[in-house]
């Protein structure tokens, strides 16, 4: 919500709170927030190694940039967020999303890499949550697993409701703004007047063109409407053989067919 150092430094000690594994090092890029006296006293203070990109090096930022893509982006989208409300609800957002991702979220983790040649060859570790990565790691103080694991057991409500949380919002989060609303009609309409006479004429004869109808129409009403209405009059067409198909397939005609059949096939 607000971009301030000593901000920073208060979130700073609130996280390393959390953390089930000392804070080591401190990686960020060059941006005032991160790279300021107060913070490198803290970390100086605190024995953690403070690093940064190299200027005009955005790759330096790699694992950090993907995972914006990979979680923050997926779950929160592209839109931006301000003021105090906003910052509310992304902090319930996030304090639930990072129990997804810790606990129930696998993932590849590099294992080895060399060349051979022009070939680059990768291997990989077993896909694995970081709550187990962290379980198998032979430096994790055995308090630390026992506290996992005990929350680990407290999240079996918390993951069966993954399932329906998306109803409380937008099915993806990346969806953008609802398109605006379709716009009305701003003129008087000009086939008012006879719109019910050309259905009837319509019902009457469904295989006459809308060009027929208008002439039809302009012949009983000589210089009352024009050619340009052409339009208007397919846009009517469309209406009322979209509600005769519609009739044929889930009406009363739909019904009256199925049974004629069911009879036939019975018989």
């Amino acid at each position: 919500m607000v971009r301030e150092q000593t901000v920073l430094i208060t979130a700073l000690a609130e996280l390393r709170k959390l953390l089930p594994f000392p804070l080591l090092g401190f990686d960020t890029d060059n941006d005032s927030v991160f790279m300021n006296e107060s913070v490198h006293e803290y970390c100086l203070r605190d024995n953690i190694e403070l690093t940064r990109c190299r200027p005009y090096r955005k790759n330096d930022q790699a694992f950090v940039e993907q995972k914006n893509g990979a979680i923050v982006r997926k779950i929160v989208g592209y839109r931006r967020f301000e003021g105090l409300r906003a910052t509310r609800e992304l902090a319930k957002l996030y304090s639930s999303m990072r129990l997804f991702v810790n606990f129930f979220q696998p993932s590849f983790k590099l294992k080895e890499k060399h060349r051979d040649g022009a070939k680059v060859i990768k291997r990989y570790h077993r896909p694995a949550t970081l709550f187990q990565r962290l379980l198998d790691d032979p430096r994790t103080p055995e308090d630390t697993c026992l506290w996992l694991k005990a929350m680990y057991l407290t999240l079996e409500d918390f993951l069966s409701g993954l399932r329906i949380a998306w109803r409380g919002g937008e099915v993806k989060p990346t969806a953008r703004s609802k398109p605006a609303a379709k716009r009305e009609r701003r003129r008087p309409d000009p086939l008012l007047a006879v719109t019910a006479e050309l259905e009837e004429w319509f019902e009457a004869e469904p295989w006459r063109t809308s060009r027929e109808l208008l002439e039809r129409l302009q012949v009983k009403c000589p210089g009352v409407y024009p050619d340009g209405l052409i339009r208007t009059v397919q846009r009517r067409m469309k209406i009322w053989r979209s509600t005769q198909a519609n009739a044929l397939v889930f009406g009363p005609f739909a019904d009256a067919a199925r049974q004629t059949e069911s009879i036939e096939v019975g018989q």
